[in-house]
């Protein structure tokens, strides 16, 4: 019986590649470098700033640029945070499917709460949602289950009880860990060289909608 269904942020519930390529690209092109098409970006936007400047620029943390250029990015994504940003298609009508049903949700995300926070108000979600646990609203991030069992005791359910959706082997790792049922969304960020395959979940799914079917 699932009490609560649970989702990754970037890549499960919204699509935010957009947003995060923008602000990528805008820093490229100050730096007099030229901007990268969505398609090659889009794969990486699941592994934050610090990928997103690896992909652009070529270069790793140990560069002298490298900080003052993802803070950079992340000034420009803050100031642009829902612009292009979209939840999937599908994801509402699963929302008002899930409230009409007494099911809660919420989101368990690695992104940090200053970005979580006003994304999730500006989309027009964080009354609706029965918990949002961000990347440092706990001791552990993903793949430690911490922020798993955190969402289940606001919620007051067992991790049992909860459906985790994510795009990332560490989702479901960290919904595995954590006693969920897991569900590997294909319609996310998922790179080239990832297998989701061997990851483990309980299902791969290719659209939300298909998430009825194991409520």
């Amino acid at each position: 019986m699932i009490k609560a269904v649970l989702f990754d942020l970037d890549g499960t519930f919204a699509d935010t590649a957009p947003d995060l390529a923008a602000a990528l690209n805008q820093v490229l092109v100050e730096e007099g470098r030229p901007a990268l098409p969505l398609k090659v970006i889009r794969p990486v936007v699941s592994h934050g700033g610090i990928a997103l400047i690896r992909l652009g620029f070529n270069f790793d943390e140990q560069h002298i640029d490298f900080e003052r250029l993802r803070l950079r990015l992340l000034e420009i994504y803050q100031n642009n945070i829902s612009t292009l940003t979209t939840v999937f298609d599908g994801i509402n009508e699963l929302l008002e499917t899930l409230e009409n049903q007494q099911i809660a949700w919420g989101i368990v995300t690695n992104k940090p709460a200053w970005l979580t926070d006003p994304l999730m108000q500006q989309m027009g979600y964080t009354d609706r949602a029965a918990t949002i646990v961000s990347g440092d609203t706990t001791k552990e991030r993903k793949p430690h289950p911490e922020p798993l069992f955190y969402a289940c005791r606001e919620i007051d359910c067992q991790p049992s009880e909860c459906l985790y959706i994510g795009d990332a082997e560490r989702d479901i790792i960290a919904g595995n860990a954590a006693g969920m049922t897991t569900l590997t969304a294909l319609f996310g960020y998922i790179e080239a060289s990832d297998i989701p395959e061997n990851w483990g979940a309980d299902a791969m799914i290719e659209h939300p909608k298909e998430i009825e079917a194991y409520l």
